[in-house]
């Protein structure tokens, strides 16, 4: 421990990261510099930088990151159409690679021993941390205090806080805040408290921030159209913005419209299933127009083997291997098929619903000379699909000639035995009688 003069606290200025703080300057002796990330918590992080200085922290970061953590983060993952087990849009996972990287520049740059996080030994995000800092920097020292430390609930977390003079939030001190909450530019997840019942419905106060219930939602439809270049938002409604201002505009509208709630039950790396709740309304209308303007543009195989990848790209970043070669070997793929993904979708807002009504792409491969169900003026012959059928259905019709050829064989062994057995019986019904007229 006397080794470690120079920490990296990834520093949230809440009652953990701010008992880790104190904890690392009593149990390793060192200088404790904090990093705090704007990556659209929605939350002001001056009172982080001031909880730090009263701290005794003399070099403190706070960064805005919000459009770097969309443009090469969130986008990148959404050309892939990525979801995790069907459902969940990653909204926690893909936001770690960008603060395990600035925690390492950051640790290089002041020369530091270590770098510190505030992720428990249960959850996920620890293995994200910790695999993307040292797939940046290998021998990186990582200090995890909830592997460490015996303060293994609030109660002792509030203890340590009251003896050491942390502030602490009221609500956290009277347990009104019942979730562990994550927020950012794509979403917020609640998880924690009475969620930890899979049985119990999520409680209506104290969550949702994002978006409204559908009761509250508006009467009336609206529609709103999305435009993509090279498979990323580039604009809404005609309005060309930054990529993180994009994704505020469309949880904004599409919150509103109760759009992007939901409630799973996931598993986790480590091996244990977890309940969790999440709202990410920009990215569910994203990830539907994503996949309208690719229906436009991209080859039916190219798409299949898209979607074939996919779980596999999900499971990369769920699991914390954004930096790994098998992710970037992936997004070189992703990132060639998107050339042609150009084009907008627009879509119809209601009721918790994104429903595409129409998308237009000078690249489409949509020729309705072709498609059509009227004349098509030879653009088509339809007397070649005879032969591409039976072309297909040859190997069924092999198949299904051997099997009815093996049933006609057991068949026939099948009457031959019959027959045998029967003239066996009559032969010795003839030799009783023989005997017993003798």
């Amino acid at each position: 421990m006397s080794e470690v003069r120079k920490v990296v606290l990834a520093y949230s200025g809440g009652l953990d990261t701010s008992v880790i703080l104190k904890w690392l300057q009593d149990t390793y002796g060192c200088e404790v510099i904090t990093f705090t990330a704007d990556i659209g918590q929605g939350e002001e992080l001056e009172p982080a930088r001031e909880k730090a200085r009263r701290a005794g922290v003399k070099k403190i970061y706070i960064e805005d990151l919000r459009e770097e953590f969309v443009r090469d983060y969130v986008f990148p993952m959404f050309r892939a159409n990525t979801v995790y087990e069907g459902e969940y849009l990653l909204g926690t996972s893909i936001a770690r690679p960008l603060i395990a990287k600035r925690l390492v520049e950051i640790a290089r740059r002041e020369n530091a021993d270590a770098i510190s996080h505030g992720a428990t030994g249960k959850g996920n995000d620890q293995v994200r941390f910790e695999l993307g800092a040292y797939a940046l920097m290998p021998n990186v020292r990582i200090i995890a205090p909830w592997r460490e430390w015996d303060l293994l609930s609030r109660d002792r977390l509030l203890a340590y806080a009251d003896a050491n003079d942390i502030p602490v939030d009221f609500k956290k001190r009277g347990g009104e805040a019942p979730f562990s909450m994550d927020a950012n530019l794509l979403h917020i997840s609640y998880e924690g408290g009475v969620l930890e019942d899979p049985s119990r419905e999520p409680p209506a106060k104290g969550m949702w921030r994002l978006t409204v219930p559908l009761e509250k939602a508006p009467g009336k439809a609206e529609d709103i159209t999305l435009e993509f270049r090279r498979g990323d938002l580039v604009a809404i409604d005609g309005r060309r913005l930054k990529a993180h201002e994009l994704l505020a505009e469309l949880n904004q509208r599409a919150g509103r419209h109760g759009i992007g709630r939901l409630d799973l039950v996931e598993n986790r790396y480590v091996g244990m299933k977890s309940r969790g709740c999440y709202e990410t309304p920009g990215g569910t209308v994203l990830l539907r127009a994503h996949r309208a303007i690719e229906s436009l543009t991209l080859d039916r195989e190219v798409a299949h083997l898209k979607d074939d990848l996919m779980p596999r790209y999900a499971s990369l970043i769920y699991n914390g291997y954004w930096w790994s070669p098998e992710r970037k070997a992936l997004q070189v793929l992703i990132d060639h098929t998107q050339e042609t993904v150009n084009g907008s979708v627009t879509l119809r807002l209601y009721k918790g619903n994104a429903i595409v009504v129409s998308r237009r792409s000078p690249d489409s491969l949509f020729d309705a000379r072709i498609s059509t169900f009227e004349d098509d003026q030879g653009a088509y012959d339809q007397a070649d699909a005879g032969g591409f059928i039976k072309l297909n259905a040859l190997r069924l019709r092999i198949a299904a000639n051997k099997a009815a050829g093996k049933t006609a064989a057991t068949a026939k062994t099948a009457a031959t035995a019959k027959t045998a057995a029967t003239a066996k019986t009559a032969a010795t019904g003839r030799t009783a009688r023989a005997r017993n007229a003798s």
